[in-house]
């Protein structure tokens, strides 16, 4: 579950509300929900998983300690976090390898050229430029990049990977990026009318229209994430102990988090997609409202006991 966005986003503001913790010793929960934007509730998750880990032996000495003391929040056993990581050569050469393909993808920014620059003028003799990363790009990535500069429409032959549907859309693109192994353009789709993430080597042709847009001024930052519409089918699901990643892999809405059961509502495009996620998690899930996507799912499970019975006769 590493590579989703959710978790991505959780460990980042996990490793930036330790450190502050530690270095303002007796800090409120709500102080802490405020600055970092947690709720309580996510607060106390997130210090159960700090309780269970540290570094390499991992014995008591070794994990940190996670606690609440009349409504103050105590780490202790973590005196790392609370100085400047000291990196060897070949770590901090990888950190800058890594941070140039960023830059080489486009999905950068101004902090990290200021972090690469820095880190540049420590690890590099001045005026040598030793490290340079260039990532190819595969086709429509350049168009697609100049029409989101360029603020012109774009009309895109788009095969979605959920469905397997064709369609024919015309999108506003706001940015071009690549994470998880893939580029994807993200905007506004006027077919769908709301925003949407693409991925581009899902799209067979784009060509611009010839109609410009107003470029957003301020898009949210480029990641790939779901948009919810009016269309969208909708299902109340009761995840057990084992099915809870799926609050942090998917964008879900959370209605009750207890330690036996998570209460979540998902919305999805096609009903086929939520039965696939249902039949994946077997007892660790149960639809409690949602008739659609519970037929779906009923139907999926029949289909796949109807292959495997047609292969026993078979065999």
């Amino acid at each position: 579950m590493t590579n989703s966005p959710k978790t991505a986003g959780r460990i980042n503001r996990l490793l930036a509300m330790l450190p502050w913790v530690i270095a303002h010793p007796g800090a409120s929960i709500d102080e802490i929900c405020k600055r970092f934007g947690y709720t309580r509730a996510e607060l106390i998750r997130d210090l159960n998983t700090v309780f269970v880990c540290g570094l390499p032996g991992y014995g008591p000495g070794d994990l940190m300690d996670a606690s609440i003391d009349d409504d103050e929040v105590v780490v202790e056993m973590a005196d790392y976090f609370s100085r400047p990581l000291r990196l060897t050569p070949p770590e901090a050469l990888g950190i800058l390898a890594s941070g140039k393909a960023v830059q080489s993808s486009g999905s950068g920014g101004e902090a990290l050229d200021r972090a690469l620059a820095k880190l540049e003028r420590t690890l590099l003799p001045a005026g040598v430029e030793a490290v340079v990363v260039d990532l190819p790009e595969p086709p429509l990535v350049p168009e697609l990049r100049a029409a989101a500069a360029d603020g012109a429409l774009v009309r895109i032959d788009h095969t979605s990977v959920a469905s397997g549907e064709r369609k024919v859309r015309e999108i506003e693109p706001w940015s071009v990026f690549t994470t998880l192994g893939n580029w994807y353009v993200s905007g506004y789709c006027r077919s769908a009318k709301a925003e949407r993430v693409f991925r581009i080597d899902r799209i067979r042709s784009a060509e611009r229209t010839g109609e410009a847009f107003e470029p957003v001024p301020a898009v949210r930052p480029a990641t790939v994430r779901y948009t919810p519409s009016d269309d969208d089918t909708h299902a109340i699901i009761r995840l057990e102990p084992s099915g809870r990643w799926v609050a942090e892999y998917y964008p879900v809405e959370v209605l009750d988090d207890r330690d036996d059961v998570m209460t979540i509502r998902m919305s999805v495009g096609d009903p086929a997609v939520a039965a696939r996620l249902l039949v994946r998690l077997g007892a660790s899930a149960s639809v409690v409202d949602g008739e659609a996507i519970e037929q779906a799912t009923a139907d999926l499970r029949e289909r796949i006991r109807a292959r495997y019975a047609a292969r026993a006769r078979n065999d």
